[in-house]
């Protein structure tokens, strides 16, 4: 019966450390969650220097939760962990896609492939956010490579067909998008003829002026 206690004792001890590796990387994961959400608000201010230390904070949080679960690879995979590298992700491909630099690779910012595949397909609303603000300041010249990256994206994320368990369910992102890409374009193409018409109005009263 000792041995059976001894058992139990290092089990429960096993327990002990895992939950408090769970506590510990679950605060460290929501706060790379509010990190990168407001590094993607400091893109949209343009405050691009403020939004890459706010990254840099984030890749900090998430690389510490990492490390406090490397002892625990089922804590790891309970899906917190992902959501975090998903949003930080997102935030560092936001932040190079408005600069017009290129796309950091998963390897470089330290996250899963399906986590970042998936900050990849939120970027891309994020991305029709920032070129509605230039349509709104009637910036439309700006748009145009904003929707030339996005519909790369979905090219792109349309060609990984694979079961959910292995992408985290990225099918319904990627059809998620679809939607937001065929919006964008079409408000775009209602920018693009509203600018070509007022054009040939002015030139009309100018004709008609002169």
């Amino acid at each position: 019966m000792a041995e059976l206690e001894e058992i139990v004792e290092a089990i429960r001890q096993n327990f002990v450390a895992k939950n408090a590796a769970r506590e510990s990387a679950l605060a460290l994961a929501r706060e790379t969650i509010r990190t990168a959400a407001n590094a993607i608000r400091a893109v949209h201010r343009h405050e691009f220097a403020k939004a890459e230390a706010m990254a840099g904070d984030a890749a900090a949080s998430i690389g510490a939760a990492a490390r406090t679960l490397e002892d625990h690879p089922d804590i790891f995979h309970a899906g917190f962990i992902h959501d975090a590298q998903k949003e930080y992700a997102e935030a560092r491909l936001v932040l190079a896609a408005v600069r017009g630099d290129a796309l950091p690779e998963p390897r470089e910012l330290g996250v899963e492939n399906a986590a970042y595949l998936h900050g990849l397909a939120e970027s891309v609303g994020e991305l029709r956010r920032h070129l509605l603000d230039y349509l709104r300041r009637g910036e439309v010249d700006r748009c145009e490579p904003l929707l030339d990256r996005m519909d790369e994206i979905y090219t792109l994320l349309v060609a990984v067909d694979f079961p959910d368990a292995i992408t985290a369910g990225l099918r319904r992102a990627t059809d998620a998008v679809r939607g937001i890409l065929e919006r964008t374009r079409g408000d775009l193409t209602l920018a693009f003829r509203q600018r070509e018409l007022e054009a040939r109005l002015a030139e009309l009263a100018t004709k008609l002026g002169g």
